[in-house]
């Protein structure tokens, strides 16, 4: 059997997210207004890149985690960005009382953070996939983090962002740590993924608890024209 993490946008999709799917064949992707991600079938053929069509516009921007095959002809590669897959079952979780819970009526605040401090792709419904916290100074959101992907048994913290005026706080590793709090009462194990090339980041989560599980590849592609 296959590990609920080898393929977390498809079993996310296929699991407690599947209210935001939409699926064709051998391919499902998030509502549009969800987030970019997109999936195929642990044993999609080349087939799959025209499921995946069939589910977007001409010239849609998907994100897919560790594509099979590479798209065919007629379909544009952004780019390649490498990652790492990190799970936390011995991540330190804490509560934090200065972290305020965040809902829809902060969202335009969180998409300005997100636009400032670039941690990863958002969407008006982002705030939907899970819970997310942030911590307000003088009443200004200055730094955030929450919940993504939720494959069997697991749940990414993801979205973690500070403002660089307010960096080297700690803020992120306290946010991380109450998210983590929250995915560990419900019975779940927390995960995230970061970029390959960020260094920092992922010593950063080495030292809280996280451990290297995998290499992961996030392939930028735009559907046909």
């Amino acid at each position: 059997m296959t590990h609920p993490l080898d393929n977390p946008v498809w079993n996310s999709l296929n699991g407690a997210q599947s209210h935001f799917a939409l699926r064709h064949g051998a391919a499902a992707r998030f509502d549009p207004d969800v987030t970019v991600f997109a999936a195929m079938a642990d044993d999609a053929g080349p087939s799959a890149w025209d499921d995946l069509a069939k589910l977007a516009e001409p010239g849609t921007h998907l994100v897919v985690v560790d594509a099979p095959l590479d798209p065919p002809d007629g379909w544009e590669i952004v780019g390649r960005i490498a990652g790492v897959q990190l799970t936390g079952e011995d991540l330190k979780v804490e509560d934090d009382s200065s972290a305020v819970e965040l809902g829809p009526d902060d969202e335009p605040e969180m998409a300005a953070l997100v636009e400032r401090t670039k941690p990863g792709p958002w969407r008006p419904r982002t705030i939907e996939m899970g819970r997310y916290i942030g911590v307000r100074v003088d009443g200004e959101l200055v730094a955030m983090a929450g919940e993504r992907l939720r494959p069997r048994g697991w749940v990414e913290i993801s979205a973690v962002c500070t403002d660089e005026r307010f960096r080297g706080r700690g803020l992120g590793s306290r946010l991380i740590r109450a998210v983590g709090a929250g995915i560990v009462e419900r019975g779940e194990l927390p995960m995230l993924h970061a970029s390959a090339e960020n260094a920092n980041a992922i010593r950063l989560y080495e030292s809280m608890g996280f451990v290297f599980r995998r290499n992961r590849e996030f392939l930028r592609v735009r559907t046909p024209r």
